[in-house]
């Protein structure tokens, strides 16, 4: 599956050195794997299995703690000033088109094989991974009835709260090893978002993502949340070992490739790496050269 749109309007055409440059192009497809899907199910299962009963957290059907999370308002800076672009959901552009059905597309997926924690990620930094998770975010915030908590997991480079023109309330380190409790680290944005912000460097990111008392910690935010999706946001795969070392949290992968920059053997790598381990659902293709990308208008 192949889905391919323009960025025509210039004001989705923001550049941040630090995490992503939209450009004229943007296409994406989710294509799960079966035998992949196979394996993950398995795992699962075993995984289930082989965790004593008394530490496993059960979420009871009607003690979600949702609305117990502190209600925040995210910043006034519009999307040309902020430090991050966060596509303008008002517009009908063909930015807000992509991302929404990347959204529509990823729920079908998701909701097919009963998955829920979903990283994106990029080959190296600078790709746009932080772009296209805050954005896919704020894409399936938009339907009713939904749940979405977004995670900032880039222990190294943390964007998602200067995307949000937020600050965050508590350090991810911090909330992780289970110093403090979930309503100190995770906010809402509106009835259907969360957000799990971070602006602290973490100094081993990879040791913190592998710890079993992060996975713990996860394990017990979705059973009190409850969320449809939780989207990660994570570091670059082939930069160092964080998403490596958080696989096994993780049901699928999206992929950011940069148009301008990232390598048809990196993107091999990547899939090398996921291979049957975790399903790579889908590439986003970020800045694509606009002759290769084909309108539908």
């Amino acid at each position: 599956m192949r889905d391919s749109y323009l960025f025509d309007d210039s004001s989705d055409q923001i550049s941040h050195a630090d995490v992503v440059q939209t450009g004229t192009g943007f296409r994406h497809s989710i294509r799960p794997r079966r035998a992949v899907v196979e394996q993950a199910q398995k795992r699962a299962m075993a995984q289930a299995f082989d965790t004593p009963f008394d530490s496993r957290v059960v979420a009871d059907a009607g003690s979600s703690r949702w609305d117990d999370l502190p209600l925040a308002d995210p910043g006034t800076r519009r999307a040309l000033s902020s430090a991050m672009p966060v596509v303008d959901a008002g517009r009908d552009t063909p930015s807000v088109r992509a991302f929404d059905l990347l959204r529509t597309r990823l729920r079908q997926t998701t909701q097919e094989h009963g998955w829920r924690n979903i990283a994106v990620t990029a080959p190296t930094s600078g790709c746009g991974n932080t772009f296209t998770a805050v954005n896919l975010a704020l894409s399936l915030s938009r339907i009713a009835g939904s749940r979405t908590v977004l995670m900032d997991l880039n222990l190294r480079r943390p964007g998602v709260a200067r995307a949000f023109d937020m600050k965050a309330p508590s350090t991810m380190r911090d909330y992780l090893d289970g110093t403090i409790p979930l309503g100190d680290a995770i906010v809402r944005v509106g009835d259907t978002l969360a957000l799990a912000l971070n602006e602290d460097v973490h100094e081993n990111p990879s040791e913190t993502l592998q710890d079993p008392a992060t996975a713990l910690t996860l394990e017990r935010m979705r059973a009190s949340l409850r969320p449809e999706l939780v989207i990660y946001d994570m570091p670059a795969m082939l930069a160092n070992d964080d998403l490596t070392a958080f696989l096994p949290q993780l049901d699928g992968v999206l992929l950011v490739s940069d148009g301008t920059q990232t390598m048809a053997r990196e993107l091999v790598e990547c899939e090398r790496m996921l291979d049957g381990q975790v399903p790579l659902l889908g590439v986003v293709l970020n800045r694509a050269r606009k002759d290769s990308v084909p309108s539908y208008r």
